[in-house]
C-alpha cells in the first residue's frame, strides 16, 4: 500500500514539475516576442492578423513597386515597338494594287506575217489607306503604279478585292490618290481594315529603325526592316530628278511601290518607291517623305472624283504644245513640263490668261511633267468646264508660277489637226518625239519611225533646231 502511495506521489511531483516548466517556458517565450502556436487552426486564424497588424509598411511598398512596373512597359511599348508589333498594327492599312495595262505587241509570227495587236497585262503595286470622306475610302500610292491603267483593283487585308478609280494624281511628286465607294466595301472588310497614321518624316533621324510593308513581286503583303540610311536624297531617273527622298536599307522590291515605310511607333513616315532602286545595288531603297505626301493628300482629297468623258464631249485648252523633258530642262535651265508655243486660232476656249512660252506644270493642282499626263487629266473634263492651269512664266532670268482660270473649248474649234499640218515645217518640235505639237498629240504627217513627213535627221540637227527656236525667246 505504501508502495502504491509512493508511485502516485512521484507521479504528482513529476506532473507538477513538468507543468511548472512548461508555464515557465511559455512566459519566457512571450517576453521574448515569440508567438506560441497551439494548433493548426490557431495558425490559420492568427497569421493573417499578425501579418496585417505587424507589417503594413512592408506589404504597401511592394504593391507600389508592382504598379510602377506595370505602367513602364506600356510606356515603352507605345514609344518603341518590335517589328512584329509594328507589322501587325500596320498591315490592315496597307493594300495590294493590280493595274491592268494595255500592251501593244508588234512583230512577225512564225509564218512570217506581220502582226500588230494589243493585250492587257497586270502590273502590281501597293497602297496605304489614308482616310475616307462621306462616300469614299481614300488610298495613297505612287503615280507610276496607276498610270496608263485600263482598270484598277485593290486587295485588302482580308483578301477582298474591289475595283478602284483614280481620284487625283501628281506626277511631279509621283503620288496618286485612289477612291473606292464605301457602298461597295463589305462590312467585314470595313471591320478588318484601318486608316494609317501619318508621322513626321522631318523628325526622323539617320539610324532610326524602320519597317517597310508592301506587295513585293505581287505575292501579297511582306515585311522588311532596316534603318534610315540618309535623308534628303536626290535621285536621277529617266523622267527627271526626285528630290528630298528618304534612303533606307530595308529591301524595296518591285511591287513595293506605294507601300508604307513606318517608324517604330507604327506611323507612316514615307511612301516607298521601288523604281528608284536597282537590282545591281543592295541596301539602297527610297521613300517619299510623309511631309511631302501630306501636302499632296491635302490637295488631291478635295478634288471631285472623275471618270473619262466621251471624246466628242472633251474640253480643249486651245493651244499647241510640246514637251520639255528632263534633259531639255536641265540644258536650258527651264522647268520640266508642257511648253506652249502657239495658241490655236478660232478656238472657243477662254484661254486669254495663257501666254506663249508658258510651261504648264499642273491642272487643278495635279502636277504634270509631259503632254501624256496633261491629256490624261483633260480627258476627264467636258467642254465648257473651267480648270485652273498652273504655268511657269519666264520673267527675266527666272520663272514665276502663275495660276490661270481657263474655260475649255470644244473639239470642233480647238482641234488643231488641220492647222498643225500647215505649220509643221515651221515647228521645230515636230521631230522631237513624233507628235505634231498640237494639243491632242495626234500626228497625221509622221511616219512609223516618228520622223515628220518622212525626213531623216540626227540628234545634232534636232538639237541645233531647238536651240535656234529657243533663242527667239531669250528670257
Amino acid at each position: 500500500m505504501k508502495r502504491v502511495a509512493g508511485i502516485i506521489a512521484g507521479a504528482l511531483l513529476f506532473g507538477a514539475v513538468a507543468g511548472a516548466a512548461m508555464v515557465g517556458v511559455n512566459i519566457a517565450a512571450q517576453h521574448a516576442g515569440i508567438a506560441y502556436q497551439q494548433s493548426a487552426s490557431v495558425v490559420t486564424e492568427t497569421q493573417p492578423t499578425t501579418s496585417e497588424t505587424q507589417a503594413p509598411a512592408e506589404t504597401q511598398a511592394p504593391a507600389s513597386s508592382k504598379s510602377s512596373a506595370a505602367i513602364q512597359p506600356q510606356t515603352i511599348t507605345n514609344t518603341v515597338s518590335s517589328v512584329s508589333q509594328v507589322a501587325k498594327s500596320a498591315m490592315p492599312s496597307v493594300v495590294a494594287i493590280t493595274n491592268m495595262v494595255r500592251y501593244q505587241q508588234n512583230g512577225f509570227s512564225i509564218f512570217g506575217n506581220y502582226q500588230n495587236y494589243e493585250t492587257e497585262v497586270p502590273a502590281s503595286g501597293s497602297g496605304v489607306i489614308i482616310g475616307k470622306n462621306d462616300t469614299e475610302l481614300l488610298i495613297l500610292t505612287n503615280n507610276h503604279v496607276v498610270e496608263s491603267s485600263e482598270s484598277l483593283s485593290v486587295t485588302f487585308i482580308d483578301e477582298e478585292t474591289i475595283d478602284a478609280v483614280i481620284k487625283g494624281t501628281d506626277a511631279t511628286a509621283d503620288l496618286a490618290l485612289l477612291a473606292i465607294k464605301l457602298e461597295n466595301i463589305p462590312t467585314k472588310t470595313m471591320e478588318a481594315i484601318t486608316i494609317a497614321q501619318l508621322g513626321d518624316s522631318d523628325a526622323v533621324e539617320v539610324g532610326d529603325q524602320v519597317v517597310a510593308i508592301g506587295n513585293a513581286l505581287g505575292y501579297g503583303q511582306s515585311v522588311t526592316t532596316g534603318i534610315i540610311s540618309a535623308k534628303n536624297r536626290d535621285v536621277s531617273t529617266s523622267t527627271g530628278t526626285e528630290s528630298g527622298l528618304l534612303q533606307t536599307d530595308a529591301a524595296i522590291n518591285p511591287g513595293n511601290s506605294g507601300g508604307a515605310l513606318l517608324n517604330m511607333q507604327g506611323e507612316v513616315i514615307g511612301i516607298n518607291v521601288a523604281k528608284y532602286s536597282s537590282t545591281s545595288i543592295e541596301g539602297m531603297g527610297y521613300s517619299i517623305p510623309s511631309s511631302k505626301a501630306q501636302k499632296v493628300i491635302d490637295a488631291l482629297s478635295t478634288l471631285e472624283t472623275r471618270s473619262d468623258v466621251p471624246k466628242a464631249e472633251r474640253g480643249f485648252l486651245g493651244i499647241q504644245v510640246k514637251n520639255i523633258d528632263a534633259q531639255t530642262a536641265a540644258s536650258f535651265g527651264m522647268p520640266q513640263g508642257v511648253f506652249i508655243y502657239k495658241r490655236t486660232e478660232g478656238t472657243n476656249a477662254q484661254n486669254e490668261g495663257l501666254h506663249e512660252k508658258d510651261i504648264i506644270t499642273a491642272i487643278d493642282g495635279q502636277g504634270i511633267t509631259n503632254y501624256t499626263e496633261l491629256a490624261t487629266l483633260l480627258a476627264k473634263y467636258r467642254a465648257g468646264e473651267s480648270v485652273k492651269v498652273t504655268v511657269q512664266r519666264p520673267n527675266g532670268d527666272k520663272y514665276d508660277e502663275v495660276t490661270v482660270d481657263v474655260v475649255l473649248g470644244s473639239a470642233d474649234t480647238s482641234d488643231t489637226n488641220s492647222s498643225s499640218k500647215s505649220s509643221q515645217s515651221n515647228d521645230p518640235f515636230s521631230r522631237n518625239d513624233g507628235s505634231n505639237g498640237s494639243e491632242d498629240g495626234n500626228s497625221d504627217s509622221s511616219n512609223e519611225d516618228g520622223n515628220s513627213e518622212g525626213r531623216s535627221f540626227n540628234e545634232e540637227d534636232l538639237w541645233r533646231t531647238f536651240e535656234e527656236f529657243f533663242n527667239q525667246y531669250q528670257r
